[in-house]
């Protein structure tokens, strides 16, 4: 399987078994800057040039039976996106909490990828990494989440947020790190960071085992999936940045009725959010729960006669949230 990674930026592919034929194909990623190395080895920045955003697509059709996708979001250099991207999945599956206690499993596999980034001698102990997961285990479905990347899911054309962006004006974020010793400066954590939590860092962290106000604990959201979950997108913070969770969904969902090619999809938002100026990593994943595209949302019949279709509100509520 081919993998392509933005500088700062790496995803891990969908992984699990495909049954009777439920899955379109593994998860792909599709490279469409040219200036852009899949190397993680090169010693690029974390963030590309503001006039050459990193651009990313990928797209996947998820099986219900085992699934997992993560995306990574990494700055000060590659090293940490690089490491946690080869790295968290086999940490989570390796810990002897898996799979009977998920949570834990996942949250013991987020401190020892924080640990090992300040161990191990040969990665930059000052690069970091923001990390999302999602792990579909028969019909439930997990989110765990550090940093600004952020996972929704379109419910019959209603985005729902599965995670929180982790910025530090966040004000549960705030508080925390105010009560730990840490002070926010024009938005970033000890007018350092743009992310109240990411694994590395440890020039900002300290001493390991110290509580500091940059965590690397995840937060958790999950889901029972039902036939109304259609899809699930995850993005890095440069698509969240220019457009909001329910517009994305309901763009989505609009082309999933067109043509029903998620590939194309995630092309669509990360076309959609350079046109809406994104000056940073663009990375879109479209995971679909089924086969078919979604259904048409019927409108019951009243004796008030409408002006627009229900795709036609749930457009308008995205446009009008963005202004």
């Amino acid at each position: 399987m081919e993998e392509m990674m933005a500088p700062g930026t790496s995803m891990l592919p969908c992984n699990g078994e495909i049954e009777n034929g439920f899955c379109k194909g593994n998860m792909s990623a599709i490279e469409e800057n040219k200036e852009i190395s899949d190397d993680l080895n090169q010693p690029n920045a974390g963030k590309p040039p503001r006039n050459n955003p990193g651009m990313r697509h990928c797209i996947s059709q998820a099986s219900l039976a085992a699934t997992s996708a993560l995306v990574f979001d990494g700055h000060g250099g590659v090293d940490a996106a690089s490491f946690t991207q080869k790295n968290l999945l086999k940490f989570i599956v390796n810990d002897s909490h898996f799979p009977s206690m998920v949570k834990k499993a996942v949250r013991n596999a987020f401190a020892k990828a924080d640990n090992a980034l300040a161990d191990t001698k040969s990665l930059d102990s000052t690069s970091g990494t923001t990390a999302l997961v999602a792990l579909i285990l028969g019909r439930t479905m997990l989110i765990a989440n550090a940093g600004d990347s952020r996972a929704v899911l379109g419910k019959r054309g209603r985005a729902i947020e599965l995670s929180k962006d982790h910025k530090p004006n966040a004000t549960s974020e705030k508080l925390r790190i105010e009560k730990l010793g840490g002070t926010i400066f024009d938005g970033y954590l000890n007018g350092q960071l743009s992310v109240a939590r990411a694994l590395g860092d440890w020039h900002i962290k300290g001493a390991k085992g110290s509580k500091g106000p940059l965590s690397s604990e995840p937060e958790f959201e999950e889901v029972v999936l039902s036939e109304e979950d259609e899809f699930l997108i995850i993005g890095c913070d440069g698509l969240w940045d220019v457009m909001s969770s329910q517009y994305a969904v309901t763009i989505v969902r609009k082309e999933l009725m067109l043509h029903n090619d998620p590939e194309k999809c995630s092309k669509f938002l990360v076309k959609e959010a350079l046109k809406r100026n994104s000056c940073d990593n663009l990375t879109a994943l479209v995971i679909c729960f089924s086969h078919d595209p979604p259904p048409r949302i019927e409108i019951p019949r009243t004796t008030r006669r409408r002006s627009i279709s229900a795709e036609g509100l749930d457009l308008l509520k995205g446009v009008l949230s963005d202004i």
